[in-house]
C-alpha cells in the first residue's frame, strides 16, 4: 500500500460500505459482490458428491473402468475444493478487527488457488494412469460405467446450477466450472461407454481419460491465473490500469497522478491508494466525484487518496514512476 508521509490525507467510505450494486455500471469491469450467500449450495453439492464419488469409485473398481476411476479421483478433488471455497466464503464474511483491518477477504484467494493447483496436479496422474492403460488395455463393463456417468450428469449438473449467479466472483465461479467440467466429463464417460459397446475397443476408455485431463486443464487453467494475480496483488482481471490512470487525471481540478496502485482485496472486492496534485479549493467535490467515478466506472469500491499541492509533490518520495 502506498505511504502517506506528507499532504491531506483523505479516507472516503461510501454510505453503504460492503453493499454496493455493480450490476448498473456503463462499463462491466472489476470484481463484484456475489448476491447473496452461497452456504446452502455448498452443504448440498458436497453431500452429493461426497455419495457420488464413493459410488464412482466402487462402480469404477468392478466395471475396470479407468475413466471412472479418474473421474471419481477429480470428483473428490472437488468435494474438498467445495469445502475450501465453503471455508473461505464463511470467512470472507467476517467483520475487519484491529488484527485484520481488510478481514478475512483474501482467504477467498488463497482458496482459488489452492483448488486450482490441487485440479492440475490430480489430472497430471489421471494423464500418467490413462498412458499406462493404452499399454495395457483392460476390458471394461460399459454398461455399468454409461449408468454411472448419467448419475454424475444429474448431481454434477444440478451442483453447478446452484453456482450460477456468482461469476463475479472467482472462488465461487471456480466451484461452478469444477461442477460444470465434471458434467461435462461425464457426458464424454458415457459415449466413450457408447463406443466400447458398439466397437469393443477398450483403448476408447483411457483415450476419454486423456479427454478428462484436457478439459479439466483449460477450465482450470484460467482461474489459476487470476487466482496467482490476486495473490501477489495484481490489478484485477478486467480494470485496465491505463484507464483508471487516465480517469483520475481527468478529474476536475487534478494536475497530476503518482504511487497509484489497485489491488483485489478478496475475490469481489478491489481497492486504489493514490496521491492526486490537485488545484486549491477543489477537495469535497474532487473527492465525491473520484469516488462516484471509481465506482461506476470499474466496481472499485475501497478508495483512499492522499491530495498534495504543487509544493507538496516536489517533495513526495513516492512520486517517481519507478518507486513503490
Amino acid at each position: 500500500m502506498a505511504a502517506h508521509d506528507h499532504g491531506e490525507h483523505d479516507h472516503h467510505d461510501h454510505a453503504n460500505e460492503h453493499d454496493h450494486d455493480h450490476g448498473h455500471h456503463q462499463h462491466h469491469h472489476g470484481h463484484h459482490h456475489a448476491p447473496t450467500s452461497f452456504g446452502a449450495a455448498f452443504a448440498i453439492g458436497a453431500a452429493l458428491n461426497t455419495g457420488f464419488v464413493i459410488a464412482e469409485f466402487v462402480y469404477g473398481t468392478t466395471a475396470n473402468s479407468m475413466a471412472l476411476i479418474a473421474d471419481a479421483a477429480h470428483n473428490l478433488a472437488d468435494v474438498l475444493g467445495l469445502l475450501l471455497s465453503w471455508g473461505a466464503a464463511t470467512l470472507g464474511r467476517r467483520l475487519p478487527s484491529s488484527q485484520r483491518t481488510y478481514g478475512w477477504g483474501r482467504t477467498t484467494i488463497l482458496a482459488a488457488l489452492v483448488n486450482a493447483a490441487v485440479l492440475l496436479i490430480s489430472v497430471g496422474a489421471i494423464a500418467v494412469e490413462a498412458v499406462r492403460r493404452f499399454a495395457h488395455p483392460l476390458p471394461v463393463a460399459e454398461t455399468t460405467v454409461m449408468w454411472v456417468a448419467v448419475a454424475g450428469i444429474v448431481i454434477n449438473g444440478a451442483t453447478a446450477l446452484m453456482f450460477m449467479r456468482g461469476h463475479a466472483d472467482l472462488n465461487i465461479r471456480a466451484a461452478f466450472l469444477h461442477m460444470a467440467g465434471d458434467a461435462a466429463v461425464s457426458a464424454g464417460v458415457v459415449v466413450s461407454a457408447l463406443l466400447i459397446g458398439a466397437t469393443g475397443l477398450d483403448w476408447i476408455d483411457p483415450l476419454t481419460s486423456l479427454g478428462i485431463v484436457v478439459v479439466i486443464s483449460l477450465g482450470t487453467w484460467g482461474v489459476l491465473r487470476q487466482a496467482v494475480n490476486l495473490s501477489v496483488d495484481g490489478v484485477p482481471e478486467g480494470i485496465a490500469h491505463a484507464e483508471v490512470l487516465a480517469c483520475l487525471r481527468e478529474l476536475p481540478g487534478v494536475l497530476e497522478v503518482h504511487d497509484l496502485h489497485v489491488w483485489g482485496l478478496s475475490t469481489t472486492e478491489t481497492a486504489l491508494t493514490a496521491h492526486l496534485v490537485r488545484e486549491e479549493g477543489s477537495d469535497i467535490q474532487l473527492i465525491r466525484t473520484l469516488n462516484d467515478e471509481m465506482q461506476r466506472r470499474f466496481g472499485i469500491g475501497h478508495v483512499t487518496v492522499q491530495l498534495e499541492t504543487p509544493a507538496l509533490a516536489e517533495a513526495c518520495r513516492l512520486r517517481p514512476d519507478h518507486v513503490v
